[in-house]
């Protein structure tokens, strides 16, 4: 059973640039969250929060609760996050329980919630799109590919891509100045 974990750990790797265990652990500390209450934000059920932290499961399958992964973590991780009221975390996080869809995807049936454009957060965005077409081995073969003749589009395609999002923000403020 063991090589099945170890297995799922390392597509989760490929697939969203760490084993979920860690994001979701992280997310864990940064919310000061039970894994109930993090499942519930994500729109996941309790175990099977539990099974993608083990590895027993390697994939999320709905788009809708990547997306909701991603925004948790863009959310989280803002300068200042810890210093909101708690009311002010809990109206935030209620925002990203109710997200419903992804840039990829048109659901007509469940219309999203409108988000002000400040919201927006577009490293988020980026890794979104880049983990959703590629895994993060094929990110890193594009990003050799490109080194030689590319080396700042190899760059940006390896951290964007396949790093951390803490290492993401900081290398779009320094390329943006934002």
């Amino acid at each position: 059973m063991s090589d099945l974990y170890d297995r799922n750990r390392k597509l989760q790797y490929e697939w969203y640039g760490e084993p979920l265990g860690d994001r979701f652990r992280r997310l864990l500390d940064e919310l000061g969250y039970s894994q109930v209450q993090l499942a519930g934000v994500l729109g996941l059920s309790a175990p099977m929060l539990s099974q993608l932290m083990s590895g027993q499961r390697a994939k999320i399958s709905n788009p809708a609760v990547l997306m909701r992964l991603h925004e948790l973590e863009a959310t989280a991780s803002q300068p200042g996050w810890s210093n909101l009221s708690p009311a002010e975390q809990e109206r935030r996080l209620e925002e990203i329980r109710g997200l419903q869809r992804t840039t990829l995807t048109v659901d007509h049936a469940v219309p999203a919630p409108a988000a002000p454009a400040a919201s927006i957060d577009p490293v988020a965005t980026i890794q979104s799109v880049l983990r959703d077409v590629a895994s993060a081995s094929e990110i890193e073969g594009a990003a050799d590919l490109l080194a030689d003749r590319y080396p700042e589009l190899a760059e940006a395609l390896r951290v964007l891509g396949t790093g951390r999002t803490q290492d993401a923000r900081a290398y779009y403020a320094r390329i943006t100045g934002r």
